[in-house]
């Protein structure tokens, strides 16, 4: 016998979901309705083809233009002679120039502090046992080009004093230094802890110094006062450079 509700509702298989069914059939019918009532009120949306095309014929005419008008003339937008003016804030930000004494100074006084203060001290006077004062120092003053040798070779045996400090040598210190850095440190020594020669050891000089250095008759070895005396006795080869000259402080290089 069959049950009081077996034929109130309509055979429907046990898979489908009633409530997502009817929700799918009603988003389908509303978004007929809207193409129906767009098509109706004329607000069809425009097909790509035509915007498309569109395109096409707009560069073309500005093409045109640009060749045989006047719209995209450069000549008629500016002036003739024009020259953009600088950016706020946008000037040339490169260093400002300093005068040659004081600029060689500053940098070597940074390869002082890295390569000869652990053991001259920071004012340059050693400590009188183990490692000699610069100041006034007849190697360090006099002739550059002594002094360029044994910064870049070191010393052994007595210095110029004729005393020998700690256990006799002073070990190379040229290692890596450019000629900027070597021009640097030497205007430094030589114009501070007391000294004052007044002279600009310049990157000429330099280039020069590591040049002889290098064609030594015993390169590689540390100098000694003999050779220091009988050989490199001169000043650096290289024309002078006036202290108050205004150089680029990072290369220094002379600036106009």
């Amino acid at each position: 016998m069959s049950s009081p509700n077996q034929h109130s509702k309509p055979d429907l298989d046990e898979t489908i979901n009633v409530t997502r069914a009817h929700g799918r059939v009603a988003n389908e019918s509303a978004a007929a309705a809207r193409e129906k009532h767009l098509s109706d009120s004329g607000h069809e949306s425009v097909p790509l083809w035509v915007i498309t095309a569109c395109g096409v014929v707009l560069l073309i005419a500005g093409g045109v233009l640009g060749n045989a008008g006047t719209l995209f003339s450069y000549n008629n937008t500016f002036r003739e002679g024009y020259v953009r003016g600088t950016a706020p804030g946008g000037s040339d930000s490169g260093p400002e120039a300093k005068a040659a004494l004081a600029a060689f100074s500053a940098k070597g006084s940074k390869i002082y502090s890295a390569k000869c203060n652990g053991c001259h001290g920071a004012d340059g006077k050693g400590d009188g046992a183990n490692y000699p004062s610069l100041v006034g120092s007849a190697f360090v003053i006099e002739e550059s080009q002594k002094f360029a040798m044994i910064i870049l070779n070191g010393i052994q045996g007595p210095i110029s004093t004729g005393k020998t400090y700690g256990a006799g040598i002073m070990p190379p210190q040229g290692a890596g230094m450019t000629p900027e850095d070597l021009a640097g440190v030497m205007t430094y020594v030589r114009n501070n802890f007391g000294n004052s020669t007044g002279d600009v050891v310049t990157v000429e000089m330099a280039k020069a110094a590591l040049d002889l250095s290098a064609s030594r008759e015993k390169a590689g070895q540390s100098v000694t006062s003999e050779e220091i005396l009988a050989k490199h006795k001169v000043m650096l080869p290289g024309e002078q450079m006036a202290p108050d000259m205004m150089v680029n402080p990072a290369t220094l290089a002379p600036m106009e």
